[in-house]
């Protein structure tokens, strides 16, 4: 019992603490019972989690309300058949029109396929245009097959019909910008838009009156407007308003701010807009020398954008071949809401990163051009054959 003895004393040598004794920190609340061992915070499993900001990747740029389906699904078409239109061009400039397929599995950005992915996986979705061999040397190559052999070679006979109607289209767009010049790779870098031949570059010299070739500053090539033509002056509005003045009326539209005393009719307000949107500044014209945040300036610039979607195959164009124009056609960093306030006229589709800009006119409620150019009708061909995977559904 001696332990017992030994704990007692200890017990009474220890300050005894008074309940009537007043706190040394009156700021402290003391508990009879610690609470460290109790979870306060709420577990991560029933924690509401919150929805990730979505990425300007994948974002649409239209609200689901005003979604077009007719022309978003082109856009989704051209993702489809990313890989059929870049490995064509890119494949088609080869020698022999063959590459190696060890080399085609690093080249994803020119062929158009997903970084990381396999072109193997690719090449078998169209087996009406790609095949695969063994050469000699015990390497697998990439090229055409037969039928498709002949597809390019209806396309070079298409090409050639065309070239004068694309040389006007190249000397349309010179005689928009500013300075009556382009670089020549911009105009070798948008040339499927316009369906301008991969050689245009050497085609140039047949043209001696239309072009010229200097070299830059910089040392890059330029082509320059050698003689204004003024029939080729008249942009597609202006000819519009000429056949169907009511139509032309209805394309743009710059309204009136005005406060709601005015207490104006909707005729009223219609005909005070139009005496604000007309008369229109011609693309032609030199309107890059105006106020650049004027009303006729903005004028100008949404003539600029209409007439160049206008000189396109299918009347559309992604916004970064549009901005590549920027400088030549006097164009601002509010390109994107200057085309947003024309919505009777533009149609934005795509993502917030990579959108395409479409005239809406150009296309019947089925998202089919009212008006094809002769390669539009070969492309589309070219689509439905890809899709194909048996020779014998080719009627």
């Amino acid at each position: 019992m001696a332990w017992l003895r030994f704990f007692s004393r200890t017990l009474k040598s220890l300050p005894q603490i008074s309940s009537s004794s007043p706190n040394p920190n009156p700021n402290f609340r003391t508990s009879p019972f610690s609470t460290s061992f109790l979870i306060t915070k709420t577990p991560d499993k029933l924690k509401k989690k919150r929805k990730k900001p979505e990425s300007a990747r994948t974002k649409s740029i239209q609200h689901e309300s005003t979604k077009l389906p007719h022309l978003e699904s082109l856009v989704s078409r051209d993702a489809h058949f990313r890989f059929l239109i870049r490995s064509k061009e890119f494949i088609s400039k080869q020698p022999e029109r063959i590459l190696r397929l060890d080399d085609a599995g690093k080249l994803y950005r020119e062929l158009g396929f997903p970084r990381g992915r396999k072109v193997t996986k690719f090449i078998p979705k169209h087996p009406l245009i790609f095949q695969t061999y063994r050469h000699s040397d015990g390497k697998i190559w990439l090229g055409f097959t037969e039928f498709m052999e002949d597809l390019l070679d209806e396309e070079k006979g298409l090409m050639e019909s065309m070239e004068l109607d694309r040389v006007n289209r190249v000397r349309k767009l010179l005689m928009m910008t500013k300075d009556k010049r382009i670089l020549l790779s911009k105009i070798h870098h948008t040339r499927l838009l316009f369906g301008i031949p991969e050689d245009f570059r050497d085609r140039v010299a047949k043209y001696p009156d239309y072009f010229r070739v200097v070299t830059g500053g910089d040392g890059n090539r330029v082509l320059e407007l050698v003689n204004w033509e003024t029939n080729l002056a008249v942009s597609e509005l202006e000819r519009l308003f000429m056949i169907d003045e009511d139509k032309a009326k209805r394309v743009f539209k710059f309204p009136v701010k005005h406060g709601k005393e005015l207490e104006l009719e909707e005729k009223d307000t219609r005909k005070l807009n139009l005496l604000n949107t007309f008369p229109l500044v011609s693309p032609y014209s030199d309107g890059w020398k105006l106020d650049v945040w004027s009303l006729e300036a903005e004028k100008y610039r949404v003539g600029i954008v209409h007439e160049f979607l206008n000189l396109t195959l299918e009347k559309r164009a992604s916004i970064h071949h549009i901005v590549e124009f920027k400088d030549e056609f006097s164009l601002t960093r509010q390109t994107y809401l200057m085309l947003k306030k024309q919505s009777m006229s533009f149609y934005l589709a795509g993502t917030e990163m990579n959108w395409t800009v479409f005239l809406k006119d150009a296309y019947d409620e089925n998202g089919v051009l009212v008006s094809k150019d002769p390669q539009v009708v070969f492309n589309e061909k070219l689509y439905k054959y890809a899709d194909m995977q048996q020779m014998e559904q080719v009627g």
